[in-house]
């Protein structure tokens, strides 16, 4: 069993506190001072310059974690000091003695997100060149999604697949990935099951603050899992001091019913948020009702200056019923999956000396699944459109149980480097260390059997951000020691370029460039499952190549930006399953698939008043089989097209707000894709058709605490099938109420 070495992490703090600071200089020669936006909380790393009086730069620095700088220069006559961060309107001041000054930054119409997952740090999306896209409170809100998966549609690159309505098995696809390429965390706790699979079932926008996306492989910051993209989602905290409580009640179509009630609160050194919801729907067809209950928590409490210690939980459990491939035949009246997750952590944040800070966390995440289907239905023949079967389907019955846990400990520290010179730049040092205890027991209890499996895996990570006025660069490299595949190392470098600073009808423009591996241990079933479908102890562990480059243009004054992006990703290694033996029938999971995606991805986004926002997304997708898991398949043969993974996809959206009404209409468009019709139709169905999807949102502020909120999915009412045979929701419309103190 692998123990994180504590040793080798004191070794390291202690250099750190031991090395020289090269802040060191006299207060004479130094001008300081906070920069904090226009609500007064503390912009991070904000390029600060002092300038002569003729406008010749002297010295810049940017802005630590506090919002606060100490740039090298002397005050003198007629000197001045800027502040400024993409995303703001510049601010400048005459230069003041030490510790004097505070710059405030307006926020420009279309402001830019401080993004934590791309670094394992707070940095601002502006000096990123990791494509990312974030979701904050006031998107959540807006568009009372109830799932973060339908969240995610409004993201470049991504493919979202529900199974029927919502509920059902739910799957992200990112730049042509596999659905199980995608690290998912929770305040930095990982939530996947082991070997990487996570279904976004019932993961639901509850009690949530921000959710962010990384496109591309991170598992340098990660690890296993992170092959094609991360999301990251953060509790809410109370931030205002006293008491406040807020609850919402909708009702519609499809027997849907949605409340949730929170309380919050900040006093002192302590603050909680507590978050309780309910979400019920009949859904279209027999046998598919979804029942799902959320509780969050979120508490934190300061120990001493620049020490906090903060807890966080969650749980999600859902019921749903699974009624298959009801465009193709009768419904399964029976059957049904019971899902319960639970997810809880710890996490102290100790700040060692002004440009140390480490932190310390462990969490424990939980999943119990259960798939039932107790009655043999009748037997019948698939049909659909002139298409049938030529023989017909039996129904079997199971009673399948997983459990599923993970511990997870992990330790950070971030060294600040303020270099005297401004060409030296300032450097951010991180160093991580990451432990994962896997445990699973999967139980066929219609057979009285189960398989217990175990898995101790760690992580090694360095990084190096290095932060130039104009110039961003980002260099990781991590060492995974998996008890599946042994050692392995996977390494990202990043760099991205403000080519142009200005403002008026052109605005800053910014050049990226960034490349990465990926890699991903083999789920639990695909290492330990029995015969007939059997686990392979020596499978190697899948990977990705991810490389991308990009520009990003901002113009009429931060009012329009446009972001163009191209990709390829290479995966390998793909695990899938091979018949060894036809009597007795026999299969094993093998490494046997290669695959590659390449494509560009546009973003828009608009701010043409203070009133009116737009957004709009589309990418291009041009993927390959080339090593064929299942060769003789035409859904699965070299040169295909990569399974349910659109060549045109995009989103878009138009929000209104103005005094006591908001109004967002969003749209989706996803296009044609390669499917199976998995019911041996005559002819074979191997491709599914396009389909829009169009969505409205509305709310009415009745008073200061008090308004009415209304939703219409599926506006036009579109009928169509994300996989094939699997009818999506009709026009649904809900009602109701929103209140808040």
């Amino acid at each position: 069993m692998r123990t994180i070495p504590v040793r080798s992490l004191a070794l390291l703090v202690s250099f750190l506190l031991s090395t020289p600071s090269l802040r060191a200089q006299s207060a004479q020669d130094a001008i300081a001072g906070i920069v904090v936006d226009a609500n007064g909380s503390p912009v991070v790393r904000a390029l600060v310059t002092i300038a002569d009086a003729q406008g010749k730069t002297v010295a810049s620095t940017f802005t630590d974690r506090d919002g606060r700088f100490d740039a090298r220069a002397r005050p003198a006559s007629g000197c001045s000091v800027e502040a400024t961060l993409s995303g703001f309107v510049p601010a400048r001041l005459p230069c003041a003695r030490y510790q004097d000054m505070r710059l405030s930054l307006a926020i420009a119409p279309l402001h830019e997100a401080v993004v934590v997952t791309a670094t394992r740090g707070e940095a601002p999306g502006g000096q990123l060149a990791a494509s990312v896209t974030v979701f904050e409170r006031d998107d959540i809100e807006r568009r009372q999604t109830p799932l973060v998966a339908d969240l995610l549609r409004h993201a470049p690159g991504v493919t979202v697949m529900h199974t029927g309505a919502y509920g059902t098995q739910t799957s992200l696809f990112v730049r042509g990935g596999e659905s199980n390429y995608n690290k998912v965390l929770l305040d930095g706790i990982p939530l996947n099951e082991p070997g990487g699979v996570f279904y976004f079932n019932n993961l639901t926008s509850e009690h949530l603050e921000r959710v962010e996306l990384v496109r591309g492989s991170h598992s340098a910051l990660f690890g296993s899992d992170a092959m094609a993209s991360v999301v990251q989602m953060f509790t809410r905290r109370a931030t205002r001091d006293g008491v406040g409580a807020d609850g919402t009640f909708e009702a519609g179509g499809y027997g849907t019913v949605r409340a949730s009630a929170g309380v919050r609160g900040k006093r002192g050194a302590v603050d909680y948020s507590f978050h309780g919801a309910r979400y019920m729907t009949d859904n279209r067809v027999p046998n598919n009702e979804f029942d799902n209950t959320t509780l969050s928590a979120s508490a934190g409490i300061e120990l001493a200056p620049g020490t906090t210690l903060r807890f966080v939980g969650r749980g999600e459990f859902g019921d749903v019923g699974t009624p298959g491939q009801t465009m193709f035949g009768r419904p399964d009246l029976d059957a049904r999956f019971e899902r319960h997750d639970g997810v809880a952590g710890v996490t102290l944040v100790q700040r060692l000396s002004h440009d140390v800070q480490h932190r310390a966390t462990y969490g424990f995440a939980a999943s119990n699944q259960t798939s039932v289907n107790s009655i043999a239905d009748p037997p019948y023949t698939p049909t659909f459109e002139g298409h049938a079967a030529p023989f017909e389907f039996g129904d079997f019955p199971y009673d399948l149980r997983n459990e599923l846990t993970r511990h997870h400990l992990s330790y950070q520290v971030d060294w600040r480097v303020s270099t005297a010179a401004a060409s030296a730049g300032t450097h951010i040092v991180t160093g991580a260390i990451d432990f994962d205890g896997e445990r699973a027991t999967l139980r066929d209890r219609s057979a009285g059997t189960a398989t217990n499996a175990s898995r101790n895996n760690a992580g090694y990570s360095l990084q190096h951000q290095a932060l130039w006025p104009r110039v961003f660069t980002t260099i990781g490299v991590r060492v995974e020691d998996n008890d599946s595949f042994g050692v392995s190392t996977v390494p990202r470098g990043s760099i991205a370029w403000i080519a142009r600073t200005g403002s008026g009808s052109l605005g800053d423009t910014k050049v990226k460039a960034s490349a990465g591996l990926g890699i991903k241990e083999p789920t639990i079933v695909q290492s330990f499952s029995p015969p007939p479908f059997a686990g392979n102890l020596d499978l190697e562990p899948e990977r990705s190549r991810t490389v991308e480059a990009g520009v990003e243009q901002r113009f009429l004054n931060d009012r329009a930006k446009v972001e163009v992006t191209w990709f390829a990703n290479r995966f390998r290694n793909i695990i899938s399953t091979r018949t060894v033996s036809f009597n007795p029938f026999r299969s094993q999971y093998f490494n046997i698939g290669l695959t590659r995606a390449r494509g560009a991805e546009l973003a828009v986004d608009l701010a043409p008043s203070k009133d009116l926002r737009l957004s709009t997304g589309y990418t291009l997708l041009a993927s390959e089989i080339l090593e064929s898991t299942a060769p003789t398949n035409p859904v699965f043969r070299p040169g295909q097209w990569l399974f349910r993974r659109p060549r045109h996809s995009g989103f878009t959206s138009v929000t209104y707000q103005r005094d006591r009404v908001l109004v967002d209409v969003s749209g989706i468009f996803v296009g044609r894709r390669v499917d199976s019709d998995f019911s041996s139709l005559v002819p074979a169905i191997v491709e599914n058709d396009a389909y829009a999807l169009w969505n409205l949102r509305a709310q009415y502020r009745l008073s200061t605490h008090i308004s009415v909120v209304a939703a219409v999915d599926n506006l036009t009412g579109s009928d169509y099938m994300e996989p094939l045979g699997y009818r999506a929701l009709g026009r649904t419309a809900r009602l109701g109420v929103k209140v808040g103190f």
